[in-house]
């Protein structure tokens, strides 16, 4: 067993964890400010599709729950399903998003700095949206 390398991707939001955790807890919402996999994910039956560049790509989203705990996987090959978590938390009278990514094996440093960089854009794009900016 080993553990891989890891990132943690935060971000200030000014409403209340309940109304951003909300919000995260639906995929239909995605498409609004996920850009990597909102774009085209899409409802298949019980579950969720998003578009790859390979082909279709299964995606799982965590229930809703009352921990704040928005994760999603995604199934990138018959043989590598990638979890990618994210937790609302209370920070005062707002709210701290985080995401946690994984360096997969085979991805080089340089492309995991770029998918943190996306991820934190696609934060910040979170942030204006639940903000109202």
């Amino acid at each position: 067993m080993s553990t891989l390398p890891s990132r943690t991707v935060s971000v200030r939001i000014e409403r209340a964890p309940e109304l951003v955790y909300g919000f995260l807890a639906r995929p239909e919402n995605f498409p609004q400010w996920a850009s990597g996999l909102g774009r085209s994910l899409r409802r298949d039956g019980d579950g969720w599709i998003a578009d790859g560049p390979d082909g279709p790509v299964p995606v799982r989203f965590t229930p809703p729950n009352p921990y704040g705990i928005a994760d999603h996987a995604v199934r990138l090959r018959p043989d590598l399903e990638v979890m990618l978590p994210i937790r609302v938390i209370a920070n005062g009278d707002g709210s701290e998003v985080l995401f946690t990514l994984f360096q997969t094996p085979g991805m080089d440093d340089a492309t995991f700095a770029r998918d943190a960089d996306w991820v934190a854009r696609d934060l910040d794009t979170l942030k204006r949206l639940l903000e109202g900016g």
